[in-house]
């Protein structure tokens, strides 16, 4: 079966060329398109990453500058104020996944849906990582009848800065909300000051001074759970590899409580971890929910509507593919 390309928009960054070799290391054919306000440097991007073409985007266009190309999705790596490339997904009757929105400013998007919710699906793909949270927290929480409480802790290595776009991203999401949003006995609140100051440990057990980070992961989790308290908090530091002498990589603690199916209480601890940071870590993301959304697996493509990534992504699959970019979902110690 062949497809047309997807346009990667804000591909030509760290996010970009790890997304593109994520799906390259599947489907060495499938064809992209690298999509930029500055041509040159968008081929450019295109030539490094091999089978792709560089292409020039023009938001001010219905059609993005495009003519009648047309393309199998649209994804979108920068946090786009215009919402010009979900009005040009929706046109085109193609899913669309972005991934640099904050919770508090997800409305324009949703708005967009509901107006034309039979155009397209899309993805809101703000999850930490791009369900690298989610996907396996609901995977774990299969061992509890009931989930109470879900805590994430997220470690970002001080060496794993990213690309110029990821900066600017976290700028304005730290600009403008400081106040994390948490599920708290039961009530959605804000934390902010000392209430969203707080640690967690390190997969080597170190402490880590963290901050709580308003991220959707919280809301899809304590709706698909039905946990009553669930907060996210972000550390800055040195990665527990990075400690033991290696080279950074990015954690992710999940913690979680509860009854087990005999109705007795359960506590696990347990961590995802990538040793190539929290790139590559988004680009399988992205791939693995490009693969599904078209139908480059062979299954019929998803429907239009509007998802989180976990309610595409396959938690075996998902994780299978962790392995083999030799990411682990390790079970911790209770400390």
């Amino acid at each position: 079966m062949s497809f047309h390309p997807v346009l990667l928009l804000g591909g030509s960054g760290a996010i970009g060329r790890q997304t593109a070799r994520a799906m390259h290391k599947t489907y060495p054919d499938f064809p992209l398109l690298i999509g930029g306000r500055d041509l040159s440097r968008a081929q450019s991007a295109a030539a490094k990453i091999g089978g792709a073409e560089g292409v020039e985007i023009d938001t001010s266009c219905p059609n993005l500058g495009l003519g009648d190309r047309e393309v199998s999705a649209v994804v979108v790596l920068y946090k786009d104020h215009s919402l010009a490339t979900l009005r040009f997904a929706q046109s085109r009757g193609v899913p669309h996944l972005s991934i640099s929105s904050g919770v508090f400013e997800i409305a324009p998007e949703i708005a967009s849906f509901m107006t034309a919710p039979g155009a397209s699906a899309v993805v809101l793909g703000y999850e930490w990582l791009v369900g690298a949270t989610t996907v396996p927290a609901l995977h774990l929480s299969k061992t509890f009848s009931q989930v109470d409480e879900i805590r994430i802790g997220a470690l970002v290595d001080e060496q794993d800065v990213g690309g110029p776009a990821v900066a600017a991203d976290f700028e304005h999401l730290h600009h403008l909300l400081p106040a994390a949003l948490t599920r708290r006995a039961g009530v959605y609140i804000w934390r902010e000051g000392d209430d969203a100051r707080t640690t967690f440990l390190a997969v080597d057990g170190t402490e880590i001074d963290a901050t709580g980070f308003s991220s959707i992961d919280v809301a899809g989790l304590a709706t698909a759970t039905g946990a009553h308290t669930v907060q996210f908090d972000l550390g800055m530091g040195i990665s527990s590899s990075r400690r033991e002498g290696g080279t950074f990589s990015t954690e992710i603690i999940i913690d979680i409580s509860g009854l087990d199916h005999s109705g007795k209480a359960l506590h696990t601890r347990s961590a995802v971890v990538h040793p190539g940071g929290a790139a590559p870590l988004t680009g399988m993301g992205i791939a693995l929910l490009l693969e599904r959304l078209i139908g480059m697996d062979g299954k019929p493509p998803v429907a239009p509507g509007l998802y989180f990534p976990y309610q595409i992504l396959d938690a075996a699959h998902y994780l299978t593919r962790l392995e083999e970019e030799n990411g682990q979902l390790l079970q911790l110690p209770l400390r």
